[in-house]
């Protein structure tokens, strides 16, 4: 099954969303920013994407700024801070068995059909 990490607020996750929906997939979605990211959840995500946290996070984002920007955590400290604040965490991810995707620009979870 295919879940996508979903941000509705967000045109970039809107566009992974119907580019699923041009597929004619069958997919889950899970809206990470009201239900939020378990730390085991996050975990098996960075695994599948095969990225450090740091990697994933929205540098943009004014929180990161004010909070994070020019310091250094851990890889556990910044899952924690992804799950604090989940707005901070790229979107949208397209995860299908053991491989998850950042699909920004969406044709990037193209190769999870191959």
């Amino acid at each position: 099954m295919i879940t996508i990490y979903h941000n509705p607020r967000c045109k970039k996750s809107r566009a992974g969303l119907a580019r699923l929906e041009e597929k004619g997939v069958e997919f889950n979605i899970k809206n990470y920013i009201k239900e939020g990211v378990s730390f085991d959840e996050m975990k098996h995500i960075l695994m599948k994407i095969n990225v450090p946290p740091h990697d994933l996070i929205r540098t943009q984002e004014a929180d990161y700024k004010s909070k994070y920007k020019g310091k250094h955590f851990t890889d556990d400290e910044w899952i924690k801070i992804m799950m604090e604040t989940p707005k901070l965490i790229k979107r949208p991810i397209v995860i299908k068995k053991h491989k998850a995707i950042w699909a920004d620009p969406p044709e990037n979870m193209d190769v999870l059909f191959d």
